[in-house]
């Protein structure tokens, strides 16, 4: 999905999102690709007289006219987009007024789901769906102290845990009562290391069940991050997926944080860390002065009207319409853009300059 796609479906999605009906009369249609639309009118067709049997003389008005500006829509289309077709419909009006809405939308993927509901507010969940990451990274950052577990999941970093160990520190006296306390302390490091373990392995099996984990990064001072790879028991197939072990002085959210810093070769490919990359770049050259970057849109579209962008900047806070007009100056000079989410603290930095372009040469 285009960052521009994603973008608008996002603004859809809370656009729908705000609409409450007064009872169970907002209809939520979902046709997925290659269904057959005509099938679809005549369900709506027994959805109607269904709907005669309603209680209510008002929601049932509401029910059979939401359905059938959505059949008088259909007859408009003479072939079903190819990823499917949402549409959304019903009364979004206060009590005792009628403002039947209908909005459709070609998903920016194949919808999957055939869906048919009346409801108090309309079903989001398939085009929710759409927008979450196809693969997430499992993180964690550890020392004999502390543990933290999070993922990389798109742009963000999510804690899903942190532990304490309880392993105390260390021991002065000497003796036979030293080297039980050194025995002591490695059960209890153990011990933490399993435990540890144990759950990196449930929420392991529990994330593959919805989506593809692409690697584990771990992280952390000194020894103690080998030391838990070696003696913890970690399952052999999750070690496998280990893609990076990072020296860190933090075992808390900022280690995570820095770890995927830190990963940045392997993570390359990734959202989270071209974001980051670009996002830099355009402020180093702001502190150099450079002459290659302009910001705010008066600059910006001078610069794609006389084709010396190269690259524009937009973040996700400037509204969709204005992202659209955007993309559309972009194709026509040939310029590549990318949307700056606000999911980083680079991308929300960057939004108070809301659009920026590196330039292909000067311009007066």
């Amino acid at each position: 999905m285009e960052n521009v796609e994603k973008a608008r479906l996002e603004a859809l999605l809370d656009e729908l999102s705000k609409y409450r009906g007064r009872h169970t009369e907002l209809i939520s249609l979902y046709i997925p690709a290659g269904f057959n639309i005509y099938s679809i009118m005549r369900q709506l067709e027994q959805e109607k007289a269904m709907a005669e049997n309603i209680k209510s003389k008002q929601t049932r008005k509401n029910v059979i006219d939401a359905i059938e500006k959505i059949l008088r829509h259909l007859k408009l289309i003479a072939r079903l987009p190819k990823n499917g077709l949402a549409i959304f419909c019903g009364n979004v009006a206060g009590e005792g007024q009628q403002d039947i809405k209908l909005i459709a939308v070609e998903p920016p993927q194949a919808l999957t789901t055939k869906l048919y509901r009346c409801d108090q507010v309309f079903i989001l969940e398939p085009l929710q769906d759409m927008l979450k990451a196809k693969h997430v990274y499992l993180l964690l950052v550890i020392d004999r102290k502390e543990a933290t577990l999070g993922l990389l999941e798109g742009k963000q970093i999510k804690l899903l845990k942190h532990f304490t160990s309880g392993v105390p520190g260390k021991f002065k006296a000497g003796g036979q009562s030293a080297n039980r306390f050194k025995r002591l302390v490695e059960i209890m490091a153990k011990e933490f290391y399993k435990r540890i373990a144990d759950k990196v392995a449930e929420i392991w099996d529990d994330l593959s069940k919805k989506t593809e984990i692409k690697g584990f990064l771990v992280g952390g001072p000194g020894p103690t991050k080998e030391h838990w790879l070696e003696e913890s028991g970690l399952r052999s197939d999750i070690k496998r997926k280990v893609i990076a072990v990072k020296d860190l002085c933090y075992t808390d959210e900022t280690g995570l944080r820095l770890l995927v810093e830190k990963a940045r070769d392997e993570l390359s490919e990734e959202e989270v860390i071209k974001e980051k990359n670009l996002v830099k770049k355009f402020f180093e050259a702001i502190a150099r002065h450079s002459t290659r970057v302009t910001y705010g849109w008066d600059a910006v579209k001078n610069a794609l009207i006389n084709g010396a962008a190269e690259l524009v900047l937009v973040s996700k806070t400037v509204p969709v319409e204005k992202i659209k007009a955007i993309k559309q100056l972009c194709q026509i000079s040939g310029a590549r853009l990318e949307v700056i989410s606000t999911d980083t603290h680079e991308g929300q930095q960057f939004a108070s300059f809301k659009v920026a372009a590196f330039l292909r040469f000067e311009i007066e």
